[in-house]
């Protein structure tokens, strides 16, 4: 079945903004407390559910018509597995010092409800095609909002930008807060976040009506 250029309008703006894993369905936000303190590290997770995702919706439809409903979960878990340790094998192949880094939370993608939930709500039931741009889609919305946590934490925690010192936040005008590096720093971080896009959502709604 083909897919249309609405269709995937649609579908781009569902997972981006409308729809959005994190600030509009508050979803898989371990990930969030884990792995947002450095933005490099969050980059590297944001790869990782980039890749599971979009190729397990891809894969869990071609599969969706021969996939037995009574083990339909165990076979979706099985298959976003299967993308989790290709990705875990690399990054310990040829970016061990990464890998250490974020430790067991490569892993956690596997459990991550986000992938989950979009293989058996979305991929289960639409062609490849569709499977594929709304996995892409909701990877690449859940990843523009942990990056943007990244950033800030990064930078009002320690000073740096992907490593980098940024002049002002290691100036006399600015005292490091230790705190956003911390696991209060990412409840902090996503709760702003969270209020901030849902009240420029809700917005743009009313003004839509």
């Amino acid at each position: 079945m083909k897919v249309t250029g609405t269709e995937n309008q649609k579908l781009i703006v569902e997972g981006l903004w409308r729809n959005n894993p994190i600030f509009k369905q508050v979803l898989g936000i371990c990930s969030t407390l884990a792995v947002t303190n450095i933005v490099l590290n969050t980059m590297v997770m944001c790869a990782a559910l980039v890749f599971t995702l979009s190729l397990s919706a891809v894969t869990v439809s071609i599969l969706r018509n021969f996939t037995p409903k009574n083990i339909r979960m165990m076979v979706e878990t099985l298959i976003i597995a299967f993308y989790v340790i290709i990705v875990d094998i690399l990054l310990k192949a040829y970016w061990p010092e990464m890998s250490s880094n974020l430790g067991p939370y490569v892993g956690l993608v596997i459990t991550n409800c986000i992938v989950m939930g979009r293989c058996e709500a979305y991929a289960n039931a639409n062609p490849p095609g569709r499977a594929f741009v709304d996995g892409l889609f909701n990877a690449l919305g859940y990843s523009f909002i942990l990056l943007i946590i990244a950033t800030f934490r990064e930078l009002f925690g320690m000073g740096t930008f992907l490593g980098v010192s940024m002049p002002f936040f290691n100036g006399p005008y600015w005292d490091k807060w230790i705190i956003m590096v911390m696991p209060p720093g990412a409840f902090f971080m996503l709760a702003v976040i969270v209020w901030v896009f849902r009240t420029i959502q809700g917005e743009k709604e009313d003004k839509a009506k």
